[in-house]
C-alpha cells in the first residue's frame, strides 16, 4: 500500500512518479466535470441547426448519448429533455427566447396597472394593443396624435 509523504511524494515512487500519479488522479476527477461541460456545450449548439427535421434528429441523437453515459446527474437531465421534449421543440419552432418573453411581460404589466379598476376584457384590449404596436392611425384617422 502507498503512503503519502510529508513532502507530497509518494513512498517507493520518485517525484515525477508521483507527479504523474497525481495528474492522473486529478484527470480522473476532471474528466466526468469535462464531460459534463462537452454534453452541455453539445446541447447548446444543437440550437444552431438549420432547420428542425436536423434539430430533432440532433436533439434525439444528444438524447440517447447523454441518457447512457454514467453521470447521474445528466441522465436526470436528459429524462427532463424527454418530459419536456415537445416544449423543446416548440421553442426551436417560435424562436421565442426568455428576454423576448421578459420584454413582452414587462409590457403586460405595463397593462395591467394601465387597467386598474377595469374589468378582464379592459385589461386583455390593453394587452393586446401595448404588445402588438398596432397603428390604429390607419383604422381611424381621428385619433389623438399623443395619449
Amino acid at each position: 500500500m502507498e503512503h503519502t509523504t510529508q513532502h507530497g511524494a509518494i513512498e517507493g515512487k520518485t517525484q515525477t512518479k508521483a507527479v504523474k500519479y497525481y495528474n492522473l488522479v486529478l484527470e480522473s476527477y476532471n474528466l466526468k466535470s469535462f464531460e459534463a461541460m462537452r454534453m452541455r456545450a453539445t446541447f447548446q449548439q444543437i440550437y444552431q441547426a438549420p432547420d428542425m427535421q436536423t434539430f430533432r434528429h440532433l436533439l434525439q441523437k444528444w438524447y440517447h448519448w447523454v441518457s447512457q453515459c454514467s453521470l447521474l446527474p445528466m441522465v436526470e437531465t436528459a429524462k427532463m429533455v424527454k418530459r419536456h421534449w415537445q416544449g423543446i421543440l416548440e421553442c426551436k419552432l417560435s424562436s421565442i427566447n426568455n428576454g423576448i418573453l421578459e420584454g413582452l411581460n414587462s409590457v403586460i404589466q405595463a397593462a395591467k396597472r394601465k387597467a386598474r379598476g377595469y374589468g378582464k376584457k379592459h385589461f386583455k384590449t390593453m394587452a393586446y394593443l401595448l404588445s402588438e404596436k398596432l397603428d390604429l392611425h390607419r383604422i381611424n384617422g381621428f385619433l389623438p396624435t399623443c395619449f
